[in-house]
């Protein structure tokens, strides 16, 4: 167990120290006193080498380790592959994914629905390892940088000899006074030496007959740059989970009536779907001897509204502002304050949206209205001249149960019925039931007049003509985003880069150096890459000083003058 240690210089170093943050020395000697110092973090003591870690300490010792981390980082590449080998849930319209995975990809689709891997992006544990490794980049960061900037900040000019002899680039000899272009004493040579390295980029600093020149210190930071960056991004991305904040839907919009973009306040209406087709001239022949019909263009007129009021109310219409109103086409999407609405596809899918019936008298042929009646979200009262409809009941996929009672089989108006409650002249107080089936297929099937007994034979509810009947021709299936965090994903990425570039193009360089028993030297020089550029600016600065050495020389070795 390492113990807390005080250097012979007198500095009182923290547990877990290797080199005195003072002078250098080191202060635990393991193997070869000759070989090489690790100067990684210059020898400080780190939180993670603490004497007797608590349950705290241990926590922090498991995340700031880099095996950890890397461990964690592949455990996230490995999820993220395996969410790639099928398409995932939120790229569907109106599917159910249990059936949808068994019936394509058969027993390995229906496991890889079973396992979670369809909503392998939202999972909890996907989220976990994101959260893991941004604790692990704080951590690591911490435990590192503050150590770091201690030791830098507070660096000592005179080095101990054997921090100086154990660099990678080491010179140790004797200089001649008073020749060539040394000085009379050690000071000035010194000071010679400091006016040679400014003019290298170094900031000098001189303590009598020692010196200490360094420069690019701003690189060491470079690594926790991009740690900041990469926290930013992983930040981002969870806030991706927030309410509002990321939306990534696929739906479907029927021609004419405005429908609810989900988890936002906006309503989109697909006012009119148009397409034109590739004639037989323009395609290739292999399309046209298979007889394909290829689109060449689709487009969806929209309009965007914000919902003002009884956005969620069941029995009142939503109040609709509209806010913006664009032609969408494939890469050109509409735009309107971060949401982004994309074109996908279309279908060609003929749907009953509204019908403007009258309600007519059999017996003398008079007719009243017409009034509409909408397929989604009707209106609970109509007037038809001096008669009232209310609307008691409806059912937008009608049908009946074992019991015989009316039900509805989904949400969705494939076989719409209305059961109105009808007053005015020549009928009861309280009024005439009547059930209204818009569709002659449903009036057929679910036989009208029966249901409506002998009221039937004097009155009716149908429509003239089939001008009086709205049909969406097309659903266009769109694609709805909206990414409040992705400033906040460039941004950490553009830092992340930063820090890329800070650890590539420069380097943190320093030069030791001290006069001994008059005119002994010993010089040692570190840096945290390129080595021979840091031996080269030393060997010049040497030259320029009188002593003839070249770089290779240099290379952790004792030389003399």
């Amino acid at each position: 167990m390492i113990a807390n240690t005080k250097c012979e210089c007198g500095h009182q170093n923290h547990v877990g120290t290797v080199l005195c943050e003072a002078c250098g020395k080191p202060l635990f000697e393991n193997g070869d006193d000759n070989e090489p110092l690790e100067m990684r973090y210059d020898g400080v003591a780190r939180r993670s080498q603490k004497a007797n870690p608590s349950i705290l300490d241990k926590v922090w010792n498991f995340f700031s380790s880099v095996k950890i981390a890397i461990y964690l980082i592949l455990a996230t590449l490995l999820g993220s592959m395996l969410g790639t080998i099928y398409p995932q849930e939120n790229t569907f319209v109106n599917v159910d994914p249990a059936k949808y995975y068994k019936s394509t990809y058969g027993w390995s689709g229906d496991l890889y629905y079973k396992l979670g891997l369809s909503d392998t992006y939202g999972s909890w544990w996907f989220i976990a390892l994101l959260v893991m490794i941004g604790t692990s980049l704080v951590i690591c960061s911490l435990d590192r940088v503050l150590p770091l900037y201690r030791a830098l900040s507070k660096q000592q000019i005179r080095k101990h000899l054997s921090f100086l002899r154990r660099q990678r680039v080491v010179y140790e000899g004797t200089v001649p006074m008073g020749e060539g272009q040394a000085a009379s004493d050690p000071e000035a040579w010194v000071a010679g030496s400091a006016e040679k390295l400014r003019k290298k980029g170094y900031k000098v600093h001189t303590d009598g007959s020692a010196l200490l020149a360094e420069k690019h210190r701003f690189s060491r930071w470079g690594p926790y740059v991009n740690h900041i960056g990469l926290i930013i991004f992983l930040l981002a991305l969870l806030m991706r989970g927030l309410p509002g904040w990321h939306l990534d839907q696929y739906s479907e919009f029927l021609e004419g009536e405005p429908t609810k973009i989900p988890k936002t306040n906006y309503y989109l209406m697909n006012e009119q779907f148009n397409v034109s087709f590739y004639d037989e001239t323009e395609m290739t022949e292999s399309f046209r001897e298979q007889g394909k019909i290829v689109a060449k263009l689709y487009e969806t007129k929209a309009v965007l509204y914000e919902c003002e009021s009884d956005c969620d109310s069941p029995d009142k219409p939503p109040q609709l502002k509209e806010v913006s109103r664009q032609n969408i086409t494939v890469n050109h999407p509409l735009s309107y304050k971060g949401l982004l609405v994309y074109q996908f596809d279309y279908a060609e899918t003929p749907k009953l949206l509204a019908v403007n019936p009258k309600l007519k008298n059999k017996q003398t042929g008079e007719s009243y209205g017409p009034f509409e009646v909408r397929m989604k979200n009707p209106a609970m009262s109509y007037e038809a001249g001096p008669y009232k409809l209310e609307l008691k009941e409806y059912f937008p996929d009608f049908s009946v149960n074992d019991k015989g009672m009316p039900i509805t089989v989904s949400n969705e108006p494939n076989a719409p019925a209305f059961l109105f409650m009808i007053t005015g002249p020549q009928l009861p107080e309280s009024g005439q039931p009547f059930f209204y089936f818009p569709k002659e297929i449903d009036k057929v099937k679910f036989s009208q007049d029966k249901i409506n007994g002998a009221f039937a034979e004097s009155w009716d509810i149908s429509v003239d003509s089939m001008e009086d009947v709205e049909i969406a021709a097309y659903t266009s299936y769109l694609n709805i985003r909206k990414d409040i965090a992705l400033p906040y994903i460039f941004t950490g990425a553009a830092i992340f880069m930063i820090g890329v570039v800070m650890g590539i193009y420069w380097q943190h360089r320093r030069i030791w150096l001290r006069f001994d028993e008059g005119n002994r030297l010993t010089l040692g020089a570190h840096t945290n890459k390129n080595w021979y550029g840091l031996r080269g600016e030393t060997a010049g600065m040497l030259k320029q000083m009188g002593i003839g050495v070249e770089p290779k020389q240099l290379a952790n070795e004792v030389s003399k003058a």
